[in-house]
């Protein structure tokens, strides 16, 4: 695969565009490092081959900012697209509903866009590899991540709306009754750089327990290692007694528990209330060379996620074989994922604690709060991560949100779909993180 260059410079570099190919090679080469994988693995006809593969706490508020970006057209008033074409790159999770709907329901048609079937990626690195290296123009990434490739990186991603809030859990086997029971034992999660990482570390360390990146774990240690795998690797492992658990999107913990293999300790949005996990990001020249095509997108997002909350069964028939094939899982797993969460079942077994917490098991709206951006990096830099994280020491978690978030295709979006009420939000677009693991 070629090093990360403009489509549209010229066939024959010069100083500087070599220079840009040679800073995104080492870009990459780090990304994959971070992902626990090797370039060999992941270059050529193996990353192609794999983006056509199925898969089997503290409180703050800020005020939200776009960032010094130009402005975008009032909401109702946009000019027609600058360009027609759209390329999509997802994983097949119920995360990455929003931009799956959107196309299936032509809402990307109805904007002015010319959208080719967005295009199945089976892991992390996979997709990041491939939005790089601009082989897809949008994606839905961990928010962690994103932070991640903006900051430890040097990559110019521009966060552009969320993708929707928690839609996350922590699934075990049926042995396991209580997290000591990790002691000793492997965990799974999807990425270091990942809202799950950071959450579980947040069990754990309530637990008195210790996550362990290299070596074995140990019981009288108290150690629990973290492995990083690709989601749809994590039910086969749990079933065969590789892992003692992992921590992931729906609809893998739905899968557990519709095969009986294991149970849902601990929701991912019980521990931090309506928490981002997948974000839409685009590259940051698109937003500035192309504003009306990418507020284009986001309305179309956001059409869909009102579509979603209001059909949540019909958008699981879609998604599914029944519909539109976006994903592989069984209806039943994908349908429990986007509407089950029964608070009178999952509040004895203590997989939600938070009773009286208002939301759902997944829910969806397109703001990008700044706090939680400001409290994401705070959390960061208690997250142990397989890799250098130094970057995260001085990034100043406002500023942090400034640069990486471009939230003013999300306003005119909410706008255009009827304003905040509809995706259940506040008028003043701020609220406070509540984090209690």
């Amino acid at each position: 695969m070629n090093d990360v260059t403009d489509r549209d410079t010229p066939s024959t570099p010069g100083t500087q565009q070599i220079a840009d190919a040679q800073r995104g090679a080492g870009r990459r080469r780090d990304l994959f490092r971070a992902f626990g994988v090797t370039t060999t693995a992941l270059s050529g006809a193996g990353l192609l081959a794999a983006c056509g593969q199925e898969a089997s706490g503290p409180s703050a508020t800020g005020a939200s900012s776009g960032g010094a970006t130009p402005a975008a057209a009032p909401a109702g008033q946009p000019g027609p697209p600058e360009t027609k074409a759209l390329r999509i790159g997802y994983l097949p999770i119920t995360d990455a509903t929003p931009l799956l709907l959107a196309h299936n329901q032509g809402l990307y048609k109805m904007e002015g866009l010319e959208p080719e079937k967005p295009t199945l990626f089976r892991g992390w690195a996979q997709i990041a590899e491939a939005f790089q290296a601009k082989q897809i123009d949008v994606a839905h990434i961990l928010m962690p991540t994103a932070v991640w490739m903006r900051f430890g990186q040097s990559f110019p991603v521009k966060l552009v709306a969320w993708n929707h809030t928690d839609g996350s859990a922590l699934t075990v086997a049926n042995s396991v009754k209580s997290l000591d029971d990790f002691a000793g034992k492997t965990v799974a999660i999807p990425f270091w750089y990942s809202v799950h990482n950071t959450v579980l570390q947040l069990l754990l360390r309530k637990a008195g327990l210790k996550p362990l990146i290299q070596g074995e774990p140990s019981v009288a240690n108290k150690t629990v290692k973290l492995a990083v795998m690709a989601p749809s690797d994590m039910v086969p492992a749990l079933a065969n007694g590789s892992i003692a658990g992992y921590i992931v999107a729906d609809p893998f913990n739905a899968m557990a528990e519709v095969q009986g293999i294991g149970r849902v300790f601990r929701f991912t949005g019980d521990a931090w209330l309506n928490h981002a996990c997948c974000v839409v990001i685009m590259h940051e020249e698109d937003t500035q060379k192309k504003p009306n095509w990418a507020q284009a997108v986001v309305n179309a997002v956001a059409k869909a996620q009102l579509f979603a909350r209001d059909n949540r069964k019909e958008t699981a028939r879609i998604l599914s074989e029944q519909g539109g094939a976006y994903l592989p899982q069984p209806l039943p797993a994908i349908e429990r994922a986007l509407a089950h969460y029964d608070k009178a079942e999952y509040g004895p077994t203590k997989a939600v604690e938070h009773t009286d917490w208002q939301n759902n098991r997944i829910d969806f709206q397109p703001f990008p709060f700044p706090s939680y951006t400001e409290e994401l990096v705070r959390q960061l830099r208690d997250t142990v991560v397989d890799g250098d994280n130094a970057f995260l020491k001085t990034l100043d978690p406002a500023k942090a949100h400034t640069t990486l978030v471009d939230d003013r295709f999300a306003r005119n979006a909410i706008k255009a779909a009827g304003g905040t009420a509809k995706f259940g939000i506040s008028d003043s677009l701020t609220r406070t993180e509540r984090v209690s693991p």
